[in-house]
């Protein structure tokens, strides 16, 4: 009997790969006849697509639009994806039909990483609460007159920068490695803006939390950098072979207890002028919609958006919020750099721009190049 029962038990799991296929093959034609989808390679079951996905992404996407046109259809796992490259119809998306595609996928790192269940800014689906979110941010978060009062932080951070390339550059050029100096300088100011704290440097206060805050967020960032599988194929959720799954509720509840205690201590300190505050005074005046799951997210938002993509400005009409705060602090660290320090290459080759893949686009090799102080930089800080 119970040889009979394993027979039955391995002739059915032989069996479901088989039968997966079939539905998936039936499923997968159903939708291209019924949709009047732009052309697309050759689809297998289940997966689709996601075998065309070579690193880097985007040389990927222009080789198949090279082949297939300006506006094609890829199948990833279990979503139908549009890949356009033509400008003008990217225009006509982010303008005309901006409020059809403002939504995005529910993806599983945006329900317990991300975005706290999908209600930050930069994942909840288009509608009122999203407005408002966005409302807070141009009026309360990256206004004109807002970031005109944080001027002071800026303006120290590029002086701790201009500082750390003085002290290596004061008699004559040095090789410096600029990539790492910019994510300092941004994470830093956006920091100050959040919770009033710096993390980054020689010169922080508190180096146990500054080294948590840090670890923290390289592990965050390496993890949303990452194409997760389980989200296109949600049947793989059911078993975490990789152990993806068990490792980012770790990170999330490491990131949770971290930003809830920057709340809980800004509830005992309410003179700082941070973003943090700003919420909790919205929260006091309505306390069942400003949550703290709801600050929690829109501080990761900024985190994010802030230090590793340093907010750049965008043309069409949903211009991303940030662009005032990015172009202020190209501006002067630009100019800051450009009138204390003179600049060379390292070497007669050319610098090598090829990108690396991730939130977003960097030079695989951070950038490394001579510099050395202006003699007026010297009478300044001498």
């Amino acid at each position: 009997m119970e040889e009979h029962l394993g027979t039955r038990q391995i002739l059915s799991y032989s069996l479901l790969p088989c039968v997966l296929f079939l539905l998936s093959t039936k499923f997968l034609l159903h939708k291209r006849k019924k949709r009047n989808l732009p052309p697309s390679p050759f689809a297998l079951p289940i997966i689709g697509h996601l075998h065309l996905l070579k690193l880097p992404i985007h040389q990927t996407l222009d080789s198949l639009s090279k082949k297939y046109g300006p506006i094609l259809s890829l199948q990833l796992g279990s979503y139908l994806a549009v890949v356009v490259s033509s400008p003008s119809i990217v225009e006509e998306c982010f303008t005309t039909n901006d409020i059809v595609l403002a939504n995005r996928p529910r993806f599983l790192g945006g329900r317990h990483l991300l975005n706290y269940n999908n209600s930050d800014m930069g994942s909840a689906d288009y509608g009122d609460h999203w407005r408002n979110l966005r409302r807070i941010s141009v009026l309360e978060i990256l206004s004109t007159s807002r970031l005109t009062s944080l001027f002071s932080i800026r303006r120290d951070e590029v002086n701790i920068l201009t500082r750390r390339l003085y002290s290596v550059s004061s008699h004559g050029y040095a090789k410096v490695e600029l990539r790492s100096m910019f994510f300092d300088l941004t994470s830093n100011v956006i920091m100050k803006m959040v919770a009033g704290k710096r993390y980054y440097g020689e010169d922080v206060k508190d180096t146990v939390e500054a080294r948590m805050f840090r670890e923290i967020l390289k592990e965050f960032i390496e993890y949303i950098s990452m194409i997760q599988v389980g989200d296109m194929i949600p049947i793989l959720q059911w078993v975490d072979f990789t152990q993806d799954f068990k490792k980012l509720y770790r990170l999330n509840n490491r990131m949770d207890m971290f930003l809830q205690g920057l709340i809980n201590e800004h509830r005992h300190d309410r003179e700082r002028n941070t973003m943090i505050n700003t919420f909790l005074t919205l929260q006091e005046q309505q306390p069942e919609y400003y949550t703290d799951e709801i600050i929690k997210g829109h501080i990761l938002v900024m985190m994010i958006g802030g230090t590793e993509t340093v907010a750049t400005a965008m043309e069409w009409a949903r211009a991303c919020p940030g662009d005032g705060l990015g172009n202020r602090m190209m501006t002067l660290t630009l100019g800051s750099l450009i009138q204390f320090f003179e600049w060379e290459r390292v070497g007669d080759d050319k610098i090598d721009m090829t990108e690396k893949t991730g939130i977003s686009m960097c030079k695989v090799d951070p950038l490394e190049l001579l510099c050395k102080a202006r003699p007026s930089l010297n009478v300044l800080l001498s």
